[in-house]
């Protein structure tokens, strides 16, 4: 199974990617098990900005959106990806 992952201001620059595909040998898979991968893949840096160290949770401030779908209201880090699906880490935006 294949997802590609669109990344956005901090992780764009802590990936140095737009989109990245990760595959999955599993096709049980949730936005939490991509997050882990990713974390596996990029190290640190991705780790430091998308979990919090005090407690090992995914930071409140990021959304994530499964083929241009809020899954805030769905079933948030438990939501499943499918074969092909696209998943994006949305920071929080900020206006001036």
């Amino acid at each position: 199974m294949q997802v590609s992952v669109r990344f956005f201001t901090v992780l764009r620059e802590v990936t140095s990617k737009k989109e990245d595909t990760i595959e999955f040998p599993d096709e049980k898979v949730t936005i939490a098990a991509a997050l882990k991968a990713l974390a596996d893949r990029y190290g640190k840096p991705f780790t430091d900005y998308v979990y919090d160290p005090n407690n090992g949770n995914v930071k409140g401030f990021l959304q994530f959106f499964i083929n241009g779908r809020s899954t805030s209201a769905t079933e948030g880090l438990e939501s499943k990806l499918q074969d092909g699906d696209v998943l994006a880490i949305v920071p929080p935006v900020g206006g001036g």
